[in-house]
This record gives structure tokens, C-alpha cells and sequence, in this order.
């Protein structure tokens, strides 16, 4: 269990980090077809805790990148997949493929998502592979600005 050395987010803070996890889910069910909805969904619910404690701000910046990255991988199938119907394209082995990647690479990141609102609810400070790493740049954590005071609820920053 990962924890932030010398902080413990509040009640508050949990359930606004594990919610930014649970609106890129929701999202995913309500706008399926279109890949677009979740990051909208992540961006405004980012916007809307952007000004809050470092933990929630941290955990909303982490689901904006991945859904960033989602959104990407499903564009690129959902156009082929529409030059494929309408278009001149033709079905091949490659595009088969790049399906099946993009529906397993949907599969782990929906059950990464899930694993991650739920340990983040309890408490845990969770970072995704990839994704983790780069929050960490995009929103590095208090103890990495040379910030003298300490880490308290009072305190988030």
C-alpha cells in the first residue's frame, strides 16, 4: 500500500480522487461510440478540482492523462473503422489486429481505472505505469519543491 509520507488526505479528498477515476467510467458507458466523451468528461471535472488539495488535483490530472491516451488509441480504430464502411479501405489483417490490441489495451486501462478509484478511496496514493510517472511530472508532489512547511490537510501544497 503506497502512502504520501507524512500526509493523510481527508475523507473529502478520497472521494474526490476515487469520483475522477468513477466520471472516466461513467463516461465510458454513457458516449461508447464516441471517443471523445471521456476525455471531455475527465477535462471537466479536472477544471472542476484543479484548485483543490494536491492529492485530488494529482489523481484528476492522472485519469485526464490517461484518458488522453485513450483517446488517441480508440480515434485512430474509430476512423479506420468508418474509412472501413464508408470509405475505399479494405478489411485487412493489419487493421484486424489493431483491433484486437486496441479492445485488450480498453480492457486493462477499464480495470486499472476501477483498481484505482477503489485503492484511492481507501486511502492509497495509486499511480498508474505509464501515467503515474508523467502526473508526477505534470503535478509534482509537495516534497519535491524544496516546501519547508509541512504536509498537513490544513497545508495540502
Amino acid at each position: 500500500m503506497s502512502r504520501i509520507p507524512g500526509y493523510t488526505p481527508s475523507e473529502m479528498e478520497l472521494e474526490k480522487a476515487s469520483n475522477g477515476y468513477l466520471m472516466s467510467l461513467i463516461a465510458v458507458m454513457v458516449g461508447m461510440p464516441l471517443p471523445i466523451i471521456n476525455l471531455l468528461a475527465s477535462l471537466l471535472f479536472y477544471f472542476g478540482n484543479r484548485n483543490s488539495t494536491w492529492f485530488v488535483r494529482w489523481h484528476c490530472t492522472q485519469t485526464l492523462l490517461s484518458q488522453l491516451t485513450v483517446l488517441v488509441i480508440n480515434s485512430i480504430g474509430f476512423s479506420w473503422t468508418i474509412s472501413l464502411i464508408f470509405g475505399s479501405t479494405v478489411l485487412t489483417n493489419d487493421y484486424i489486429a489493431y483491433m484486437m490490441t486496441m479492445v485488450a489495451f480498453n480492457i486493462v486501462e477499464f480495470i486499472a481505472t476501477i483498481s484505482a478509484a477503489v485503492r484511492t478511496r481507501r486511502g492509497e496514493h495509486v499511480e498508474l505505469w505509464f501515467w503515474g510517472s508523467l502526473t508526477n511530472v505534470v503535478c509534482p508532489p509537495p516534497r519535491w519543491r524544496n516546501d519547508e512547511r509541512p504536509l498537513t490537510p490544513q497545508n495540502p501544497y
